[in-house]
């Protein structure tokens, strides 16, 4: 693996779905370059200002600087709402890049050695996306970020033993007081630089271990990186310019008494919503401490149980392999060189059909996910299909549990039915549409042989 040539350590791109961390990283340099433009006029203060701005219909009221300074970027600076409207979208574009990067990498095994290491740090980039999103959003001040901060001050206050005194951190004495904006402010730029830290490790493991290759691969292409660069820039900038993206104008400065109508978390939240909005109003009494099961279990346990086994799923595939290769067939012991050998050879991606099992798990991962993300508009299900909320609700209780279930049963099922047609393909031909005659008057198509790809174990 050592000694490969540097130019094939260079970036490659000779598969579609390799486009999607490059999508991540240009959508980060976004980020970067526009959040720096936005740290030049925003103020995260939280003391109350009389509003004076462009905007009509909230002149006269007592707003917060960082309100305050967040409408005067957005009205009054030239180019500020394109800005903003970008970094925002921007924001969404890379945590579903990082999210679809890791399901790529899940899918066909790109998590073994030697790129376990960039594997964590997706994993890590994916809990730290969603994190920054949510500390920039609460930036603003306006009504929407201000039910977020309910939202947060909930989750944390669920917290057994240390909630209250993490609140107090947060909060300060009193709710929302005058530091949870400027703790947000920080907290986000802390994020960022780690997360641009991981990028540039990650980049350094790209160009150390080389990329990863399907076995059937296209020629790689060297100058691609510019184009992705060209592509993602310039689609963010369409989707800041034409489409409209937070405007606080609309809701109003937050206050503690109200909160939007109808409003959701960005995307990537939604299945915590979904989870709170169908998880059944349980709680725990341990001694002298009521446990909040409503809001433990969706926000704490749900996300920390799904990260933590995103990280510890290759060390547990290790572990399992290990354990059933120390044998053949026949149940002889192997040896170290033959083993080693076996290992090389798992350095090509995996066909998402040739591993039924990882490939249904993934699936049903997927399902549950959804069916999370597809609770949090419960409300909406029940107004469109003329239900009862409490209806939909049980519905989406049985299904998150039920669905997953079904979803790897049959993703499993069709893996398996493909490897077959693979092994039919192979033993018979590929067809080919010529009809021919046999000497005795019988019909039958020309079958092709199937053309053999030659092996590549030079990395990944």
């Amino acid at each position: 693996m050592r000694s490969l040539p540097a130019k094939r350590r260079s970036f490659q791109f000779s598969h579609w779905s390799f486009m999607f961390a490059e999508i991540a990283v240009w959508s980060f340099v976004v980020l970067a370059v526009t959040g720096a433009v936005l740290m030049v006029f925003y103020d995260p203060g939280m003391s109350q200002v009389t509003y004076d701005g462009s905007y009509g219909p909230l002149r006269g009221l007592l707003v917060s600087r960082a309100f305050d300074s967040t409408m005067h970027l957005s009205l009054e600076v030239r180019g500020g709402l394109l800005i903003r409207q970008v970094h925002h979208w921007a924001a969404l574009v890379f945590v579903a890049a990082v999210a679809v990067q890791l399901l790529r990498m899940f899918l066909t095994g790109a998590f073994r050695r030697p790129r376990t290491g960039q594997w964590l740090i997706w994993v890590t980039l994916l809990a730290l996306g969603m994190a920054a999103g949510e500390t920039g959003n609460a930036l603003p001040d306006d009504l929407l970020s201000g039910g977020s901060l309910w939202l947060i001050k909930s989750v944390v206050q669920s917290i057994p033993v240390v909630g209250t005194w993490a609140l107090s951190l947060l909060f300060g004495p009193d709710f929302p007081g005058d530091r949870v904006i400027p703790v947000m402010y920080g907290g986000h730029l802390l994020v960022a630089v780690i997360m641009a830290a991981l990028l540039i490790a990650r980049e350094l493991l790209v160009r150390r271990h080389g990329h990863s290759r399907f076995v059937a691969s296209l020629p790689a292409r060297r100058s691609v990186r510019p184009t992705m660069a060209f592509a993602t820039i310039g689609m963010l900038i369409i989707l800041g310019f034409g489409f409209q993206i937070a405007p606080i104008w609309l809701y109003g400065p937050a206050t503690p008494t109200q909160i939007s109508a109808g409003s959701v978390p960005d995307w990537y939240m939604g299945f915590l919503d979904g989870a709170l909005r169908i998880m059944p109003g349980w709680e725990l009494t341990v001694g002298d401490y009521t446990l909040s099961l409503a809001v433990i279990v969706p926000t704490l346990v749900i996300p920390g149980v799904f990260f933590t086994a995103l990280a510890a799923y290759p060390m547990a595939e290790r572990f399992l392999a290990s354990r059933r290769g120390r044998r053949d067939a026949l149940g002889r012991p192997k040896t170290t060189g033959r083993m080693a050998r076996e290992t090389l050879a798992h350095d090509l991606l995996d066909r998402p059909r040739e591993t039924p099992v990882k490939t249904a798990v993934a699936v049903a991962g997927v399902t549950f996910y959804g069916l999370l993300w597809a609770a949090a508009a419960n409300d909406q299900f029940a107004h469109q299909f003329q239900l009862t909320v409490d209806a939909v609700t049980i519905f989406f209780r049985y299904a998150v549990l039920i669905g997953p279930v079904i979803a790897f049963v049959i993703t499993r099922w069709i893996c398996l039915a493909l490897q077959q047609t693979d092994r039919d393909v192979a033993e018979h031909g590929v067809e080919t549409g010529i009809i021919v005659r046999s000497p005795d008057g019988g019909f039958h198509e020309r079958l092709a042989p199937v053309r053999r790809e030659p092996a590549i174990t030079s990395g990944r």
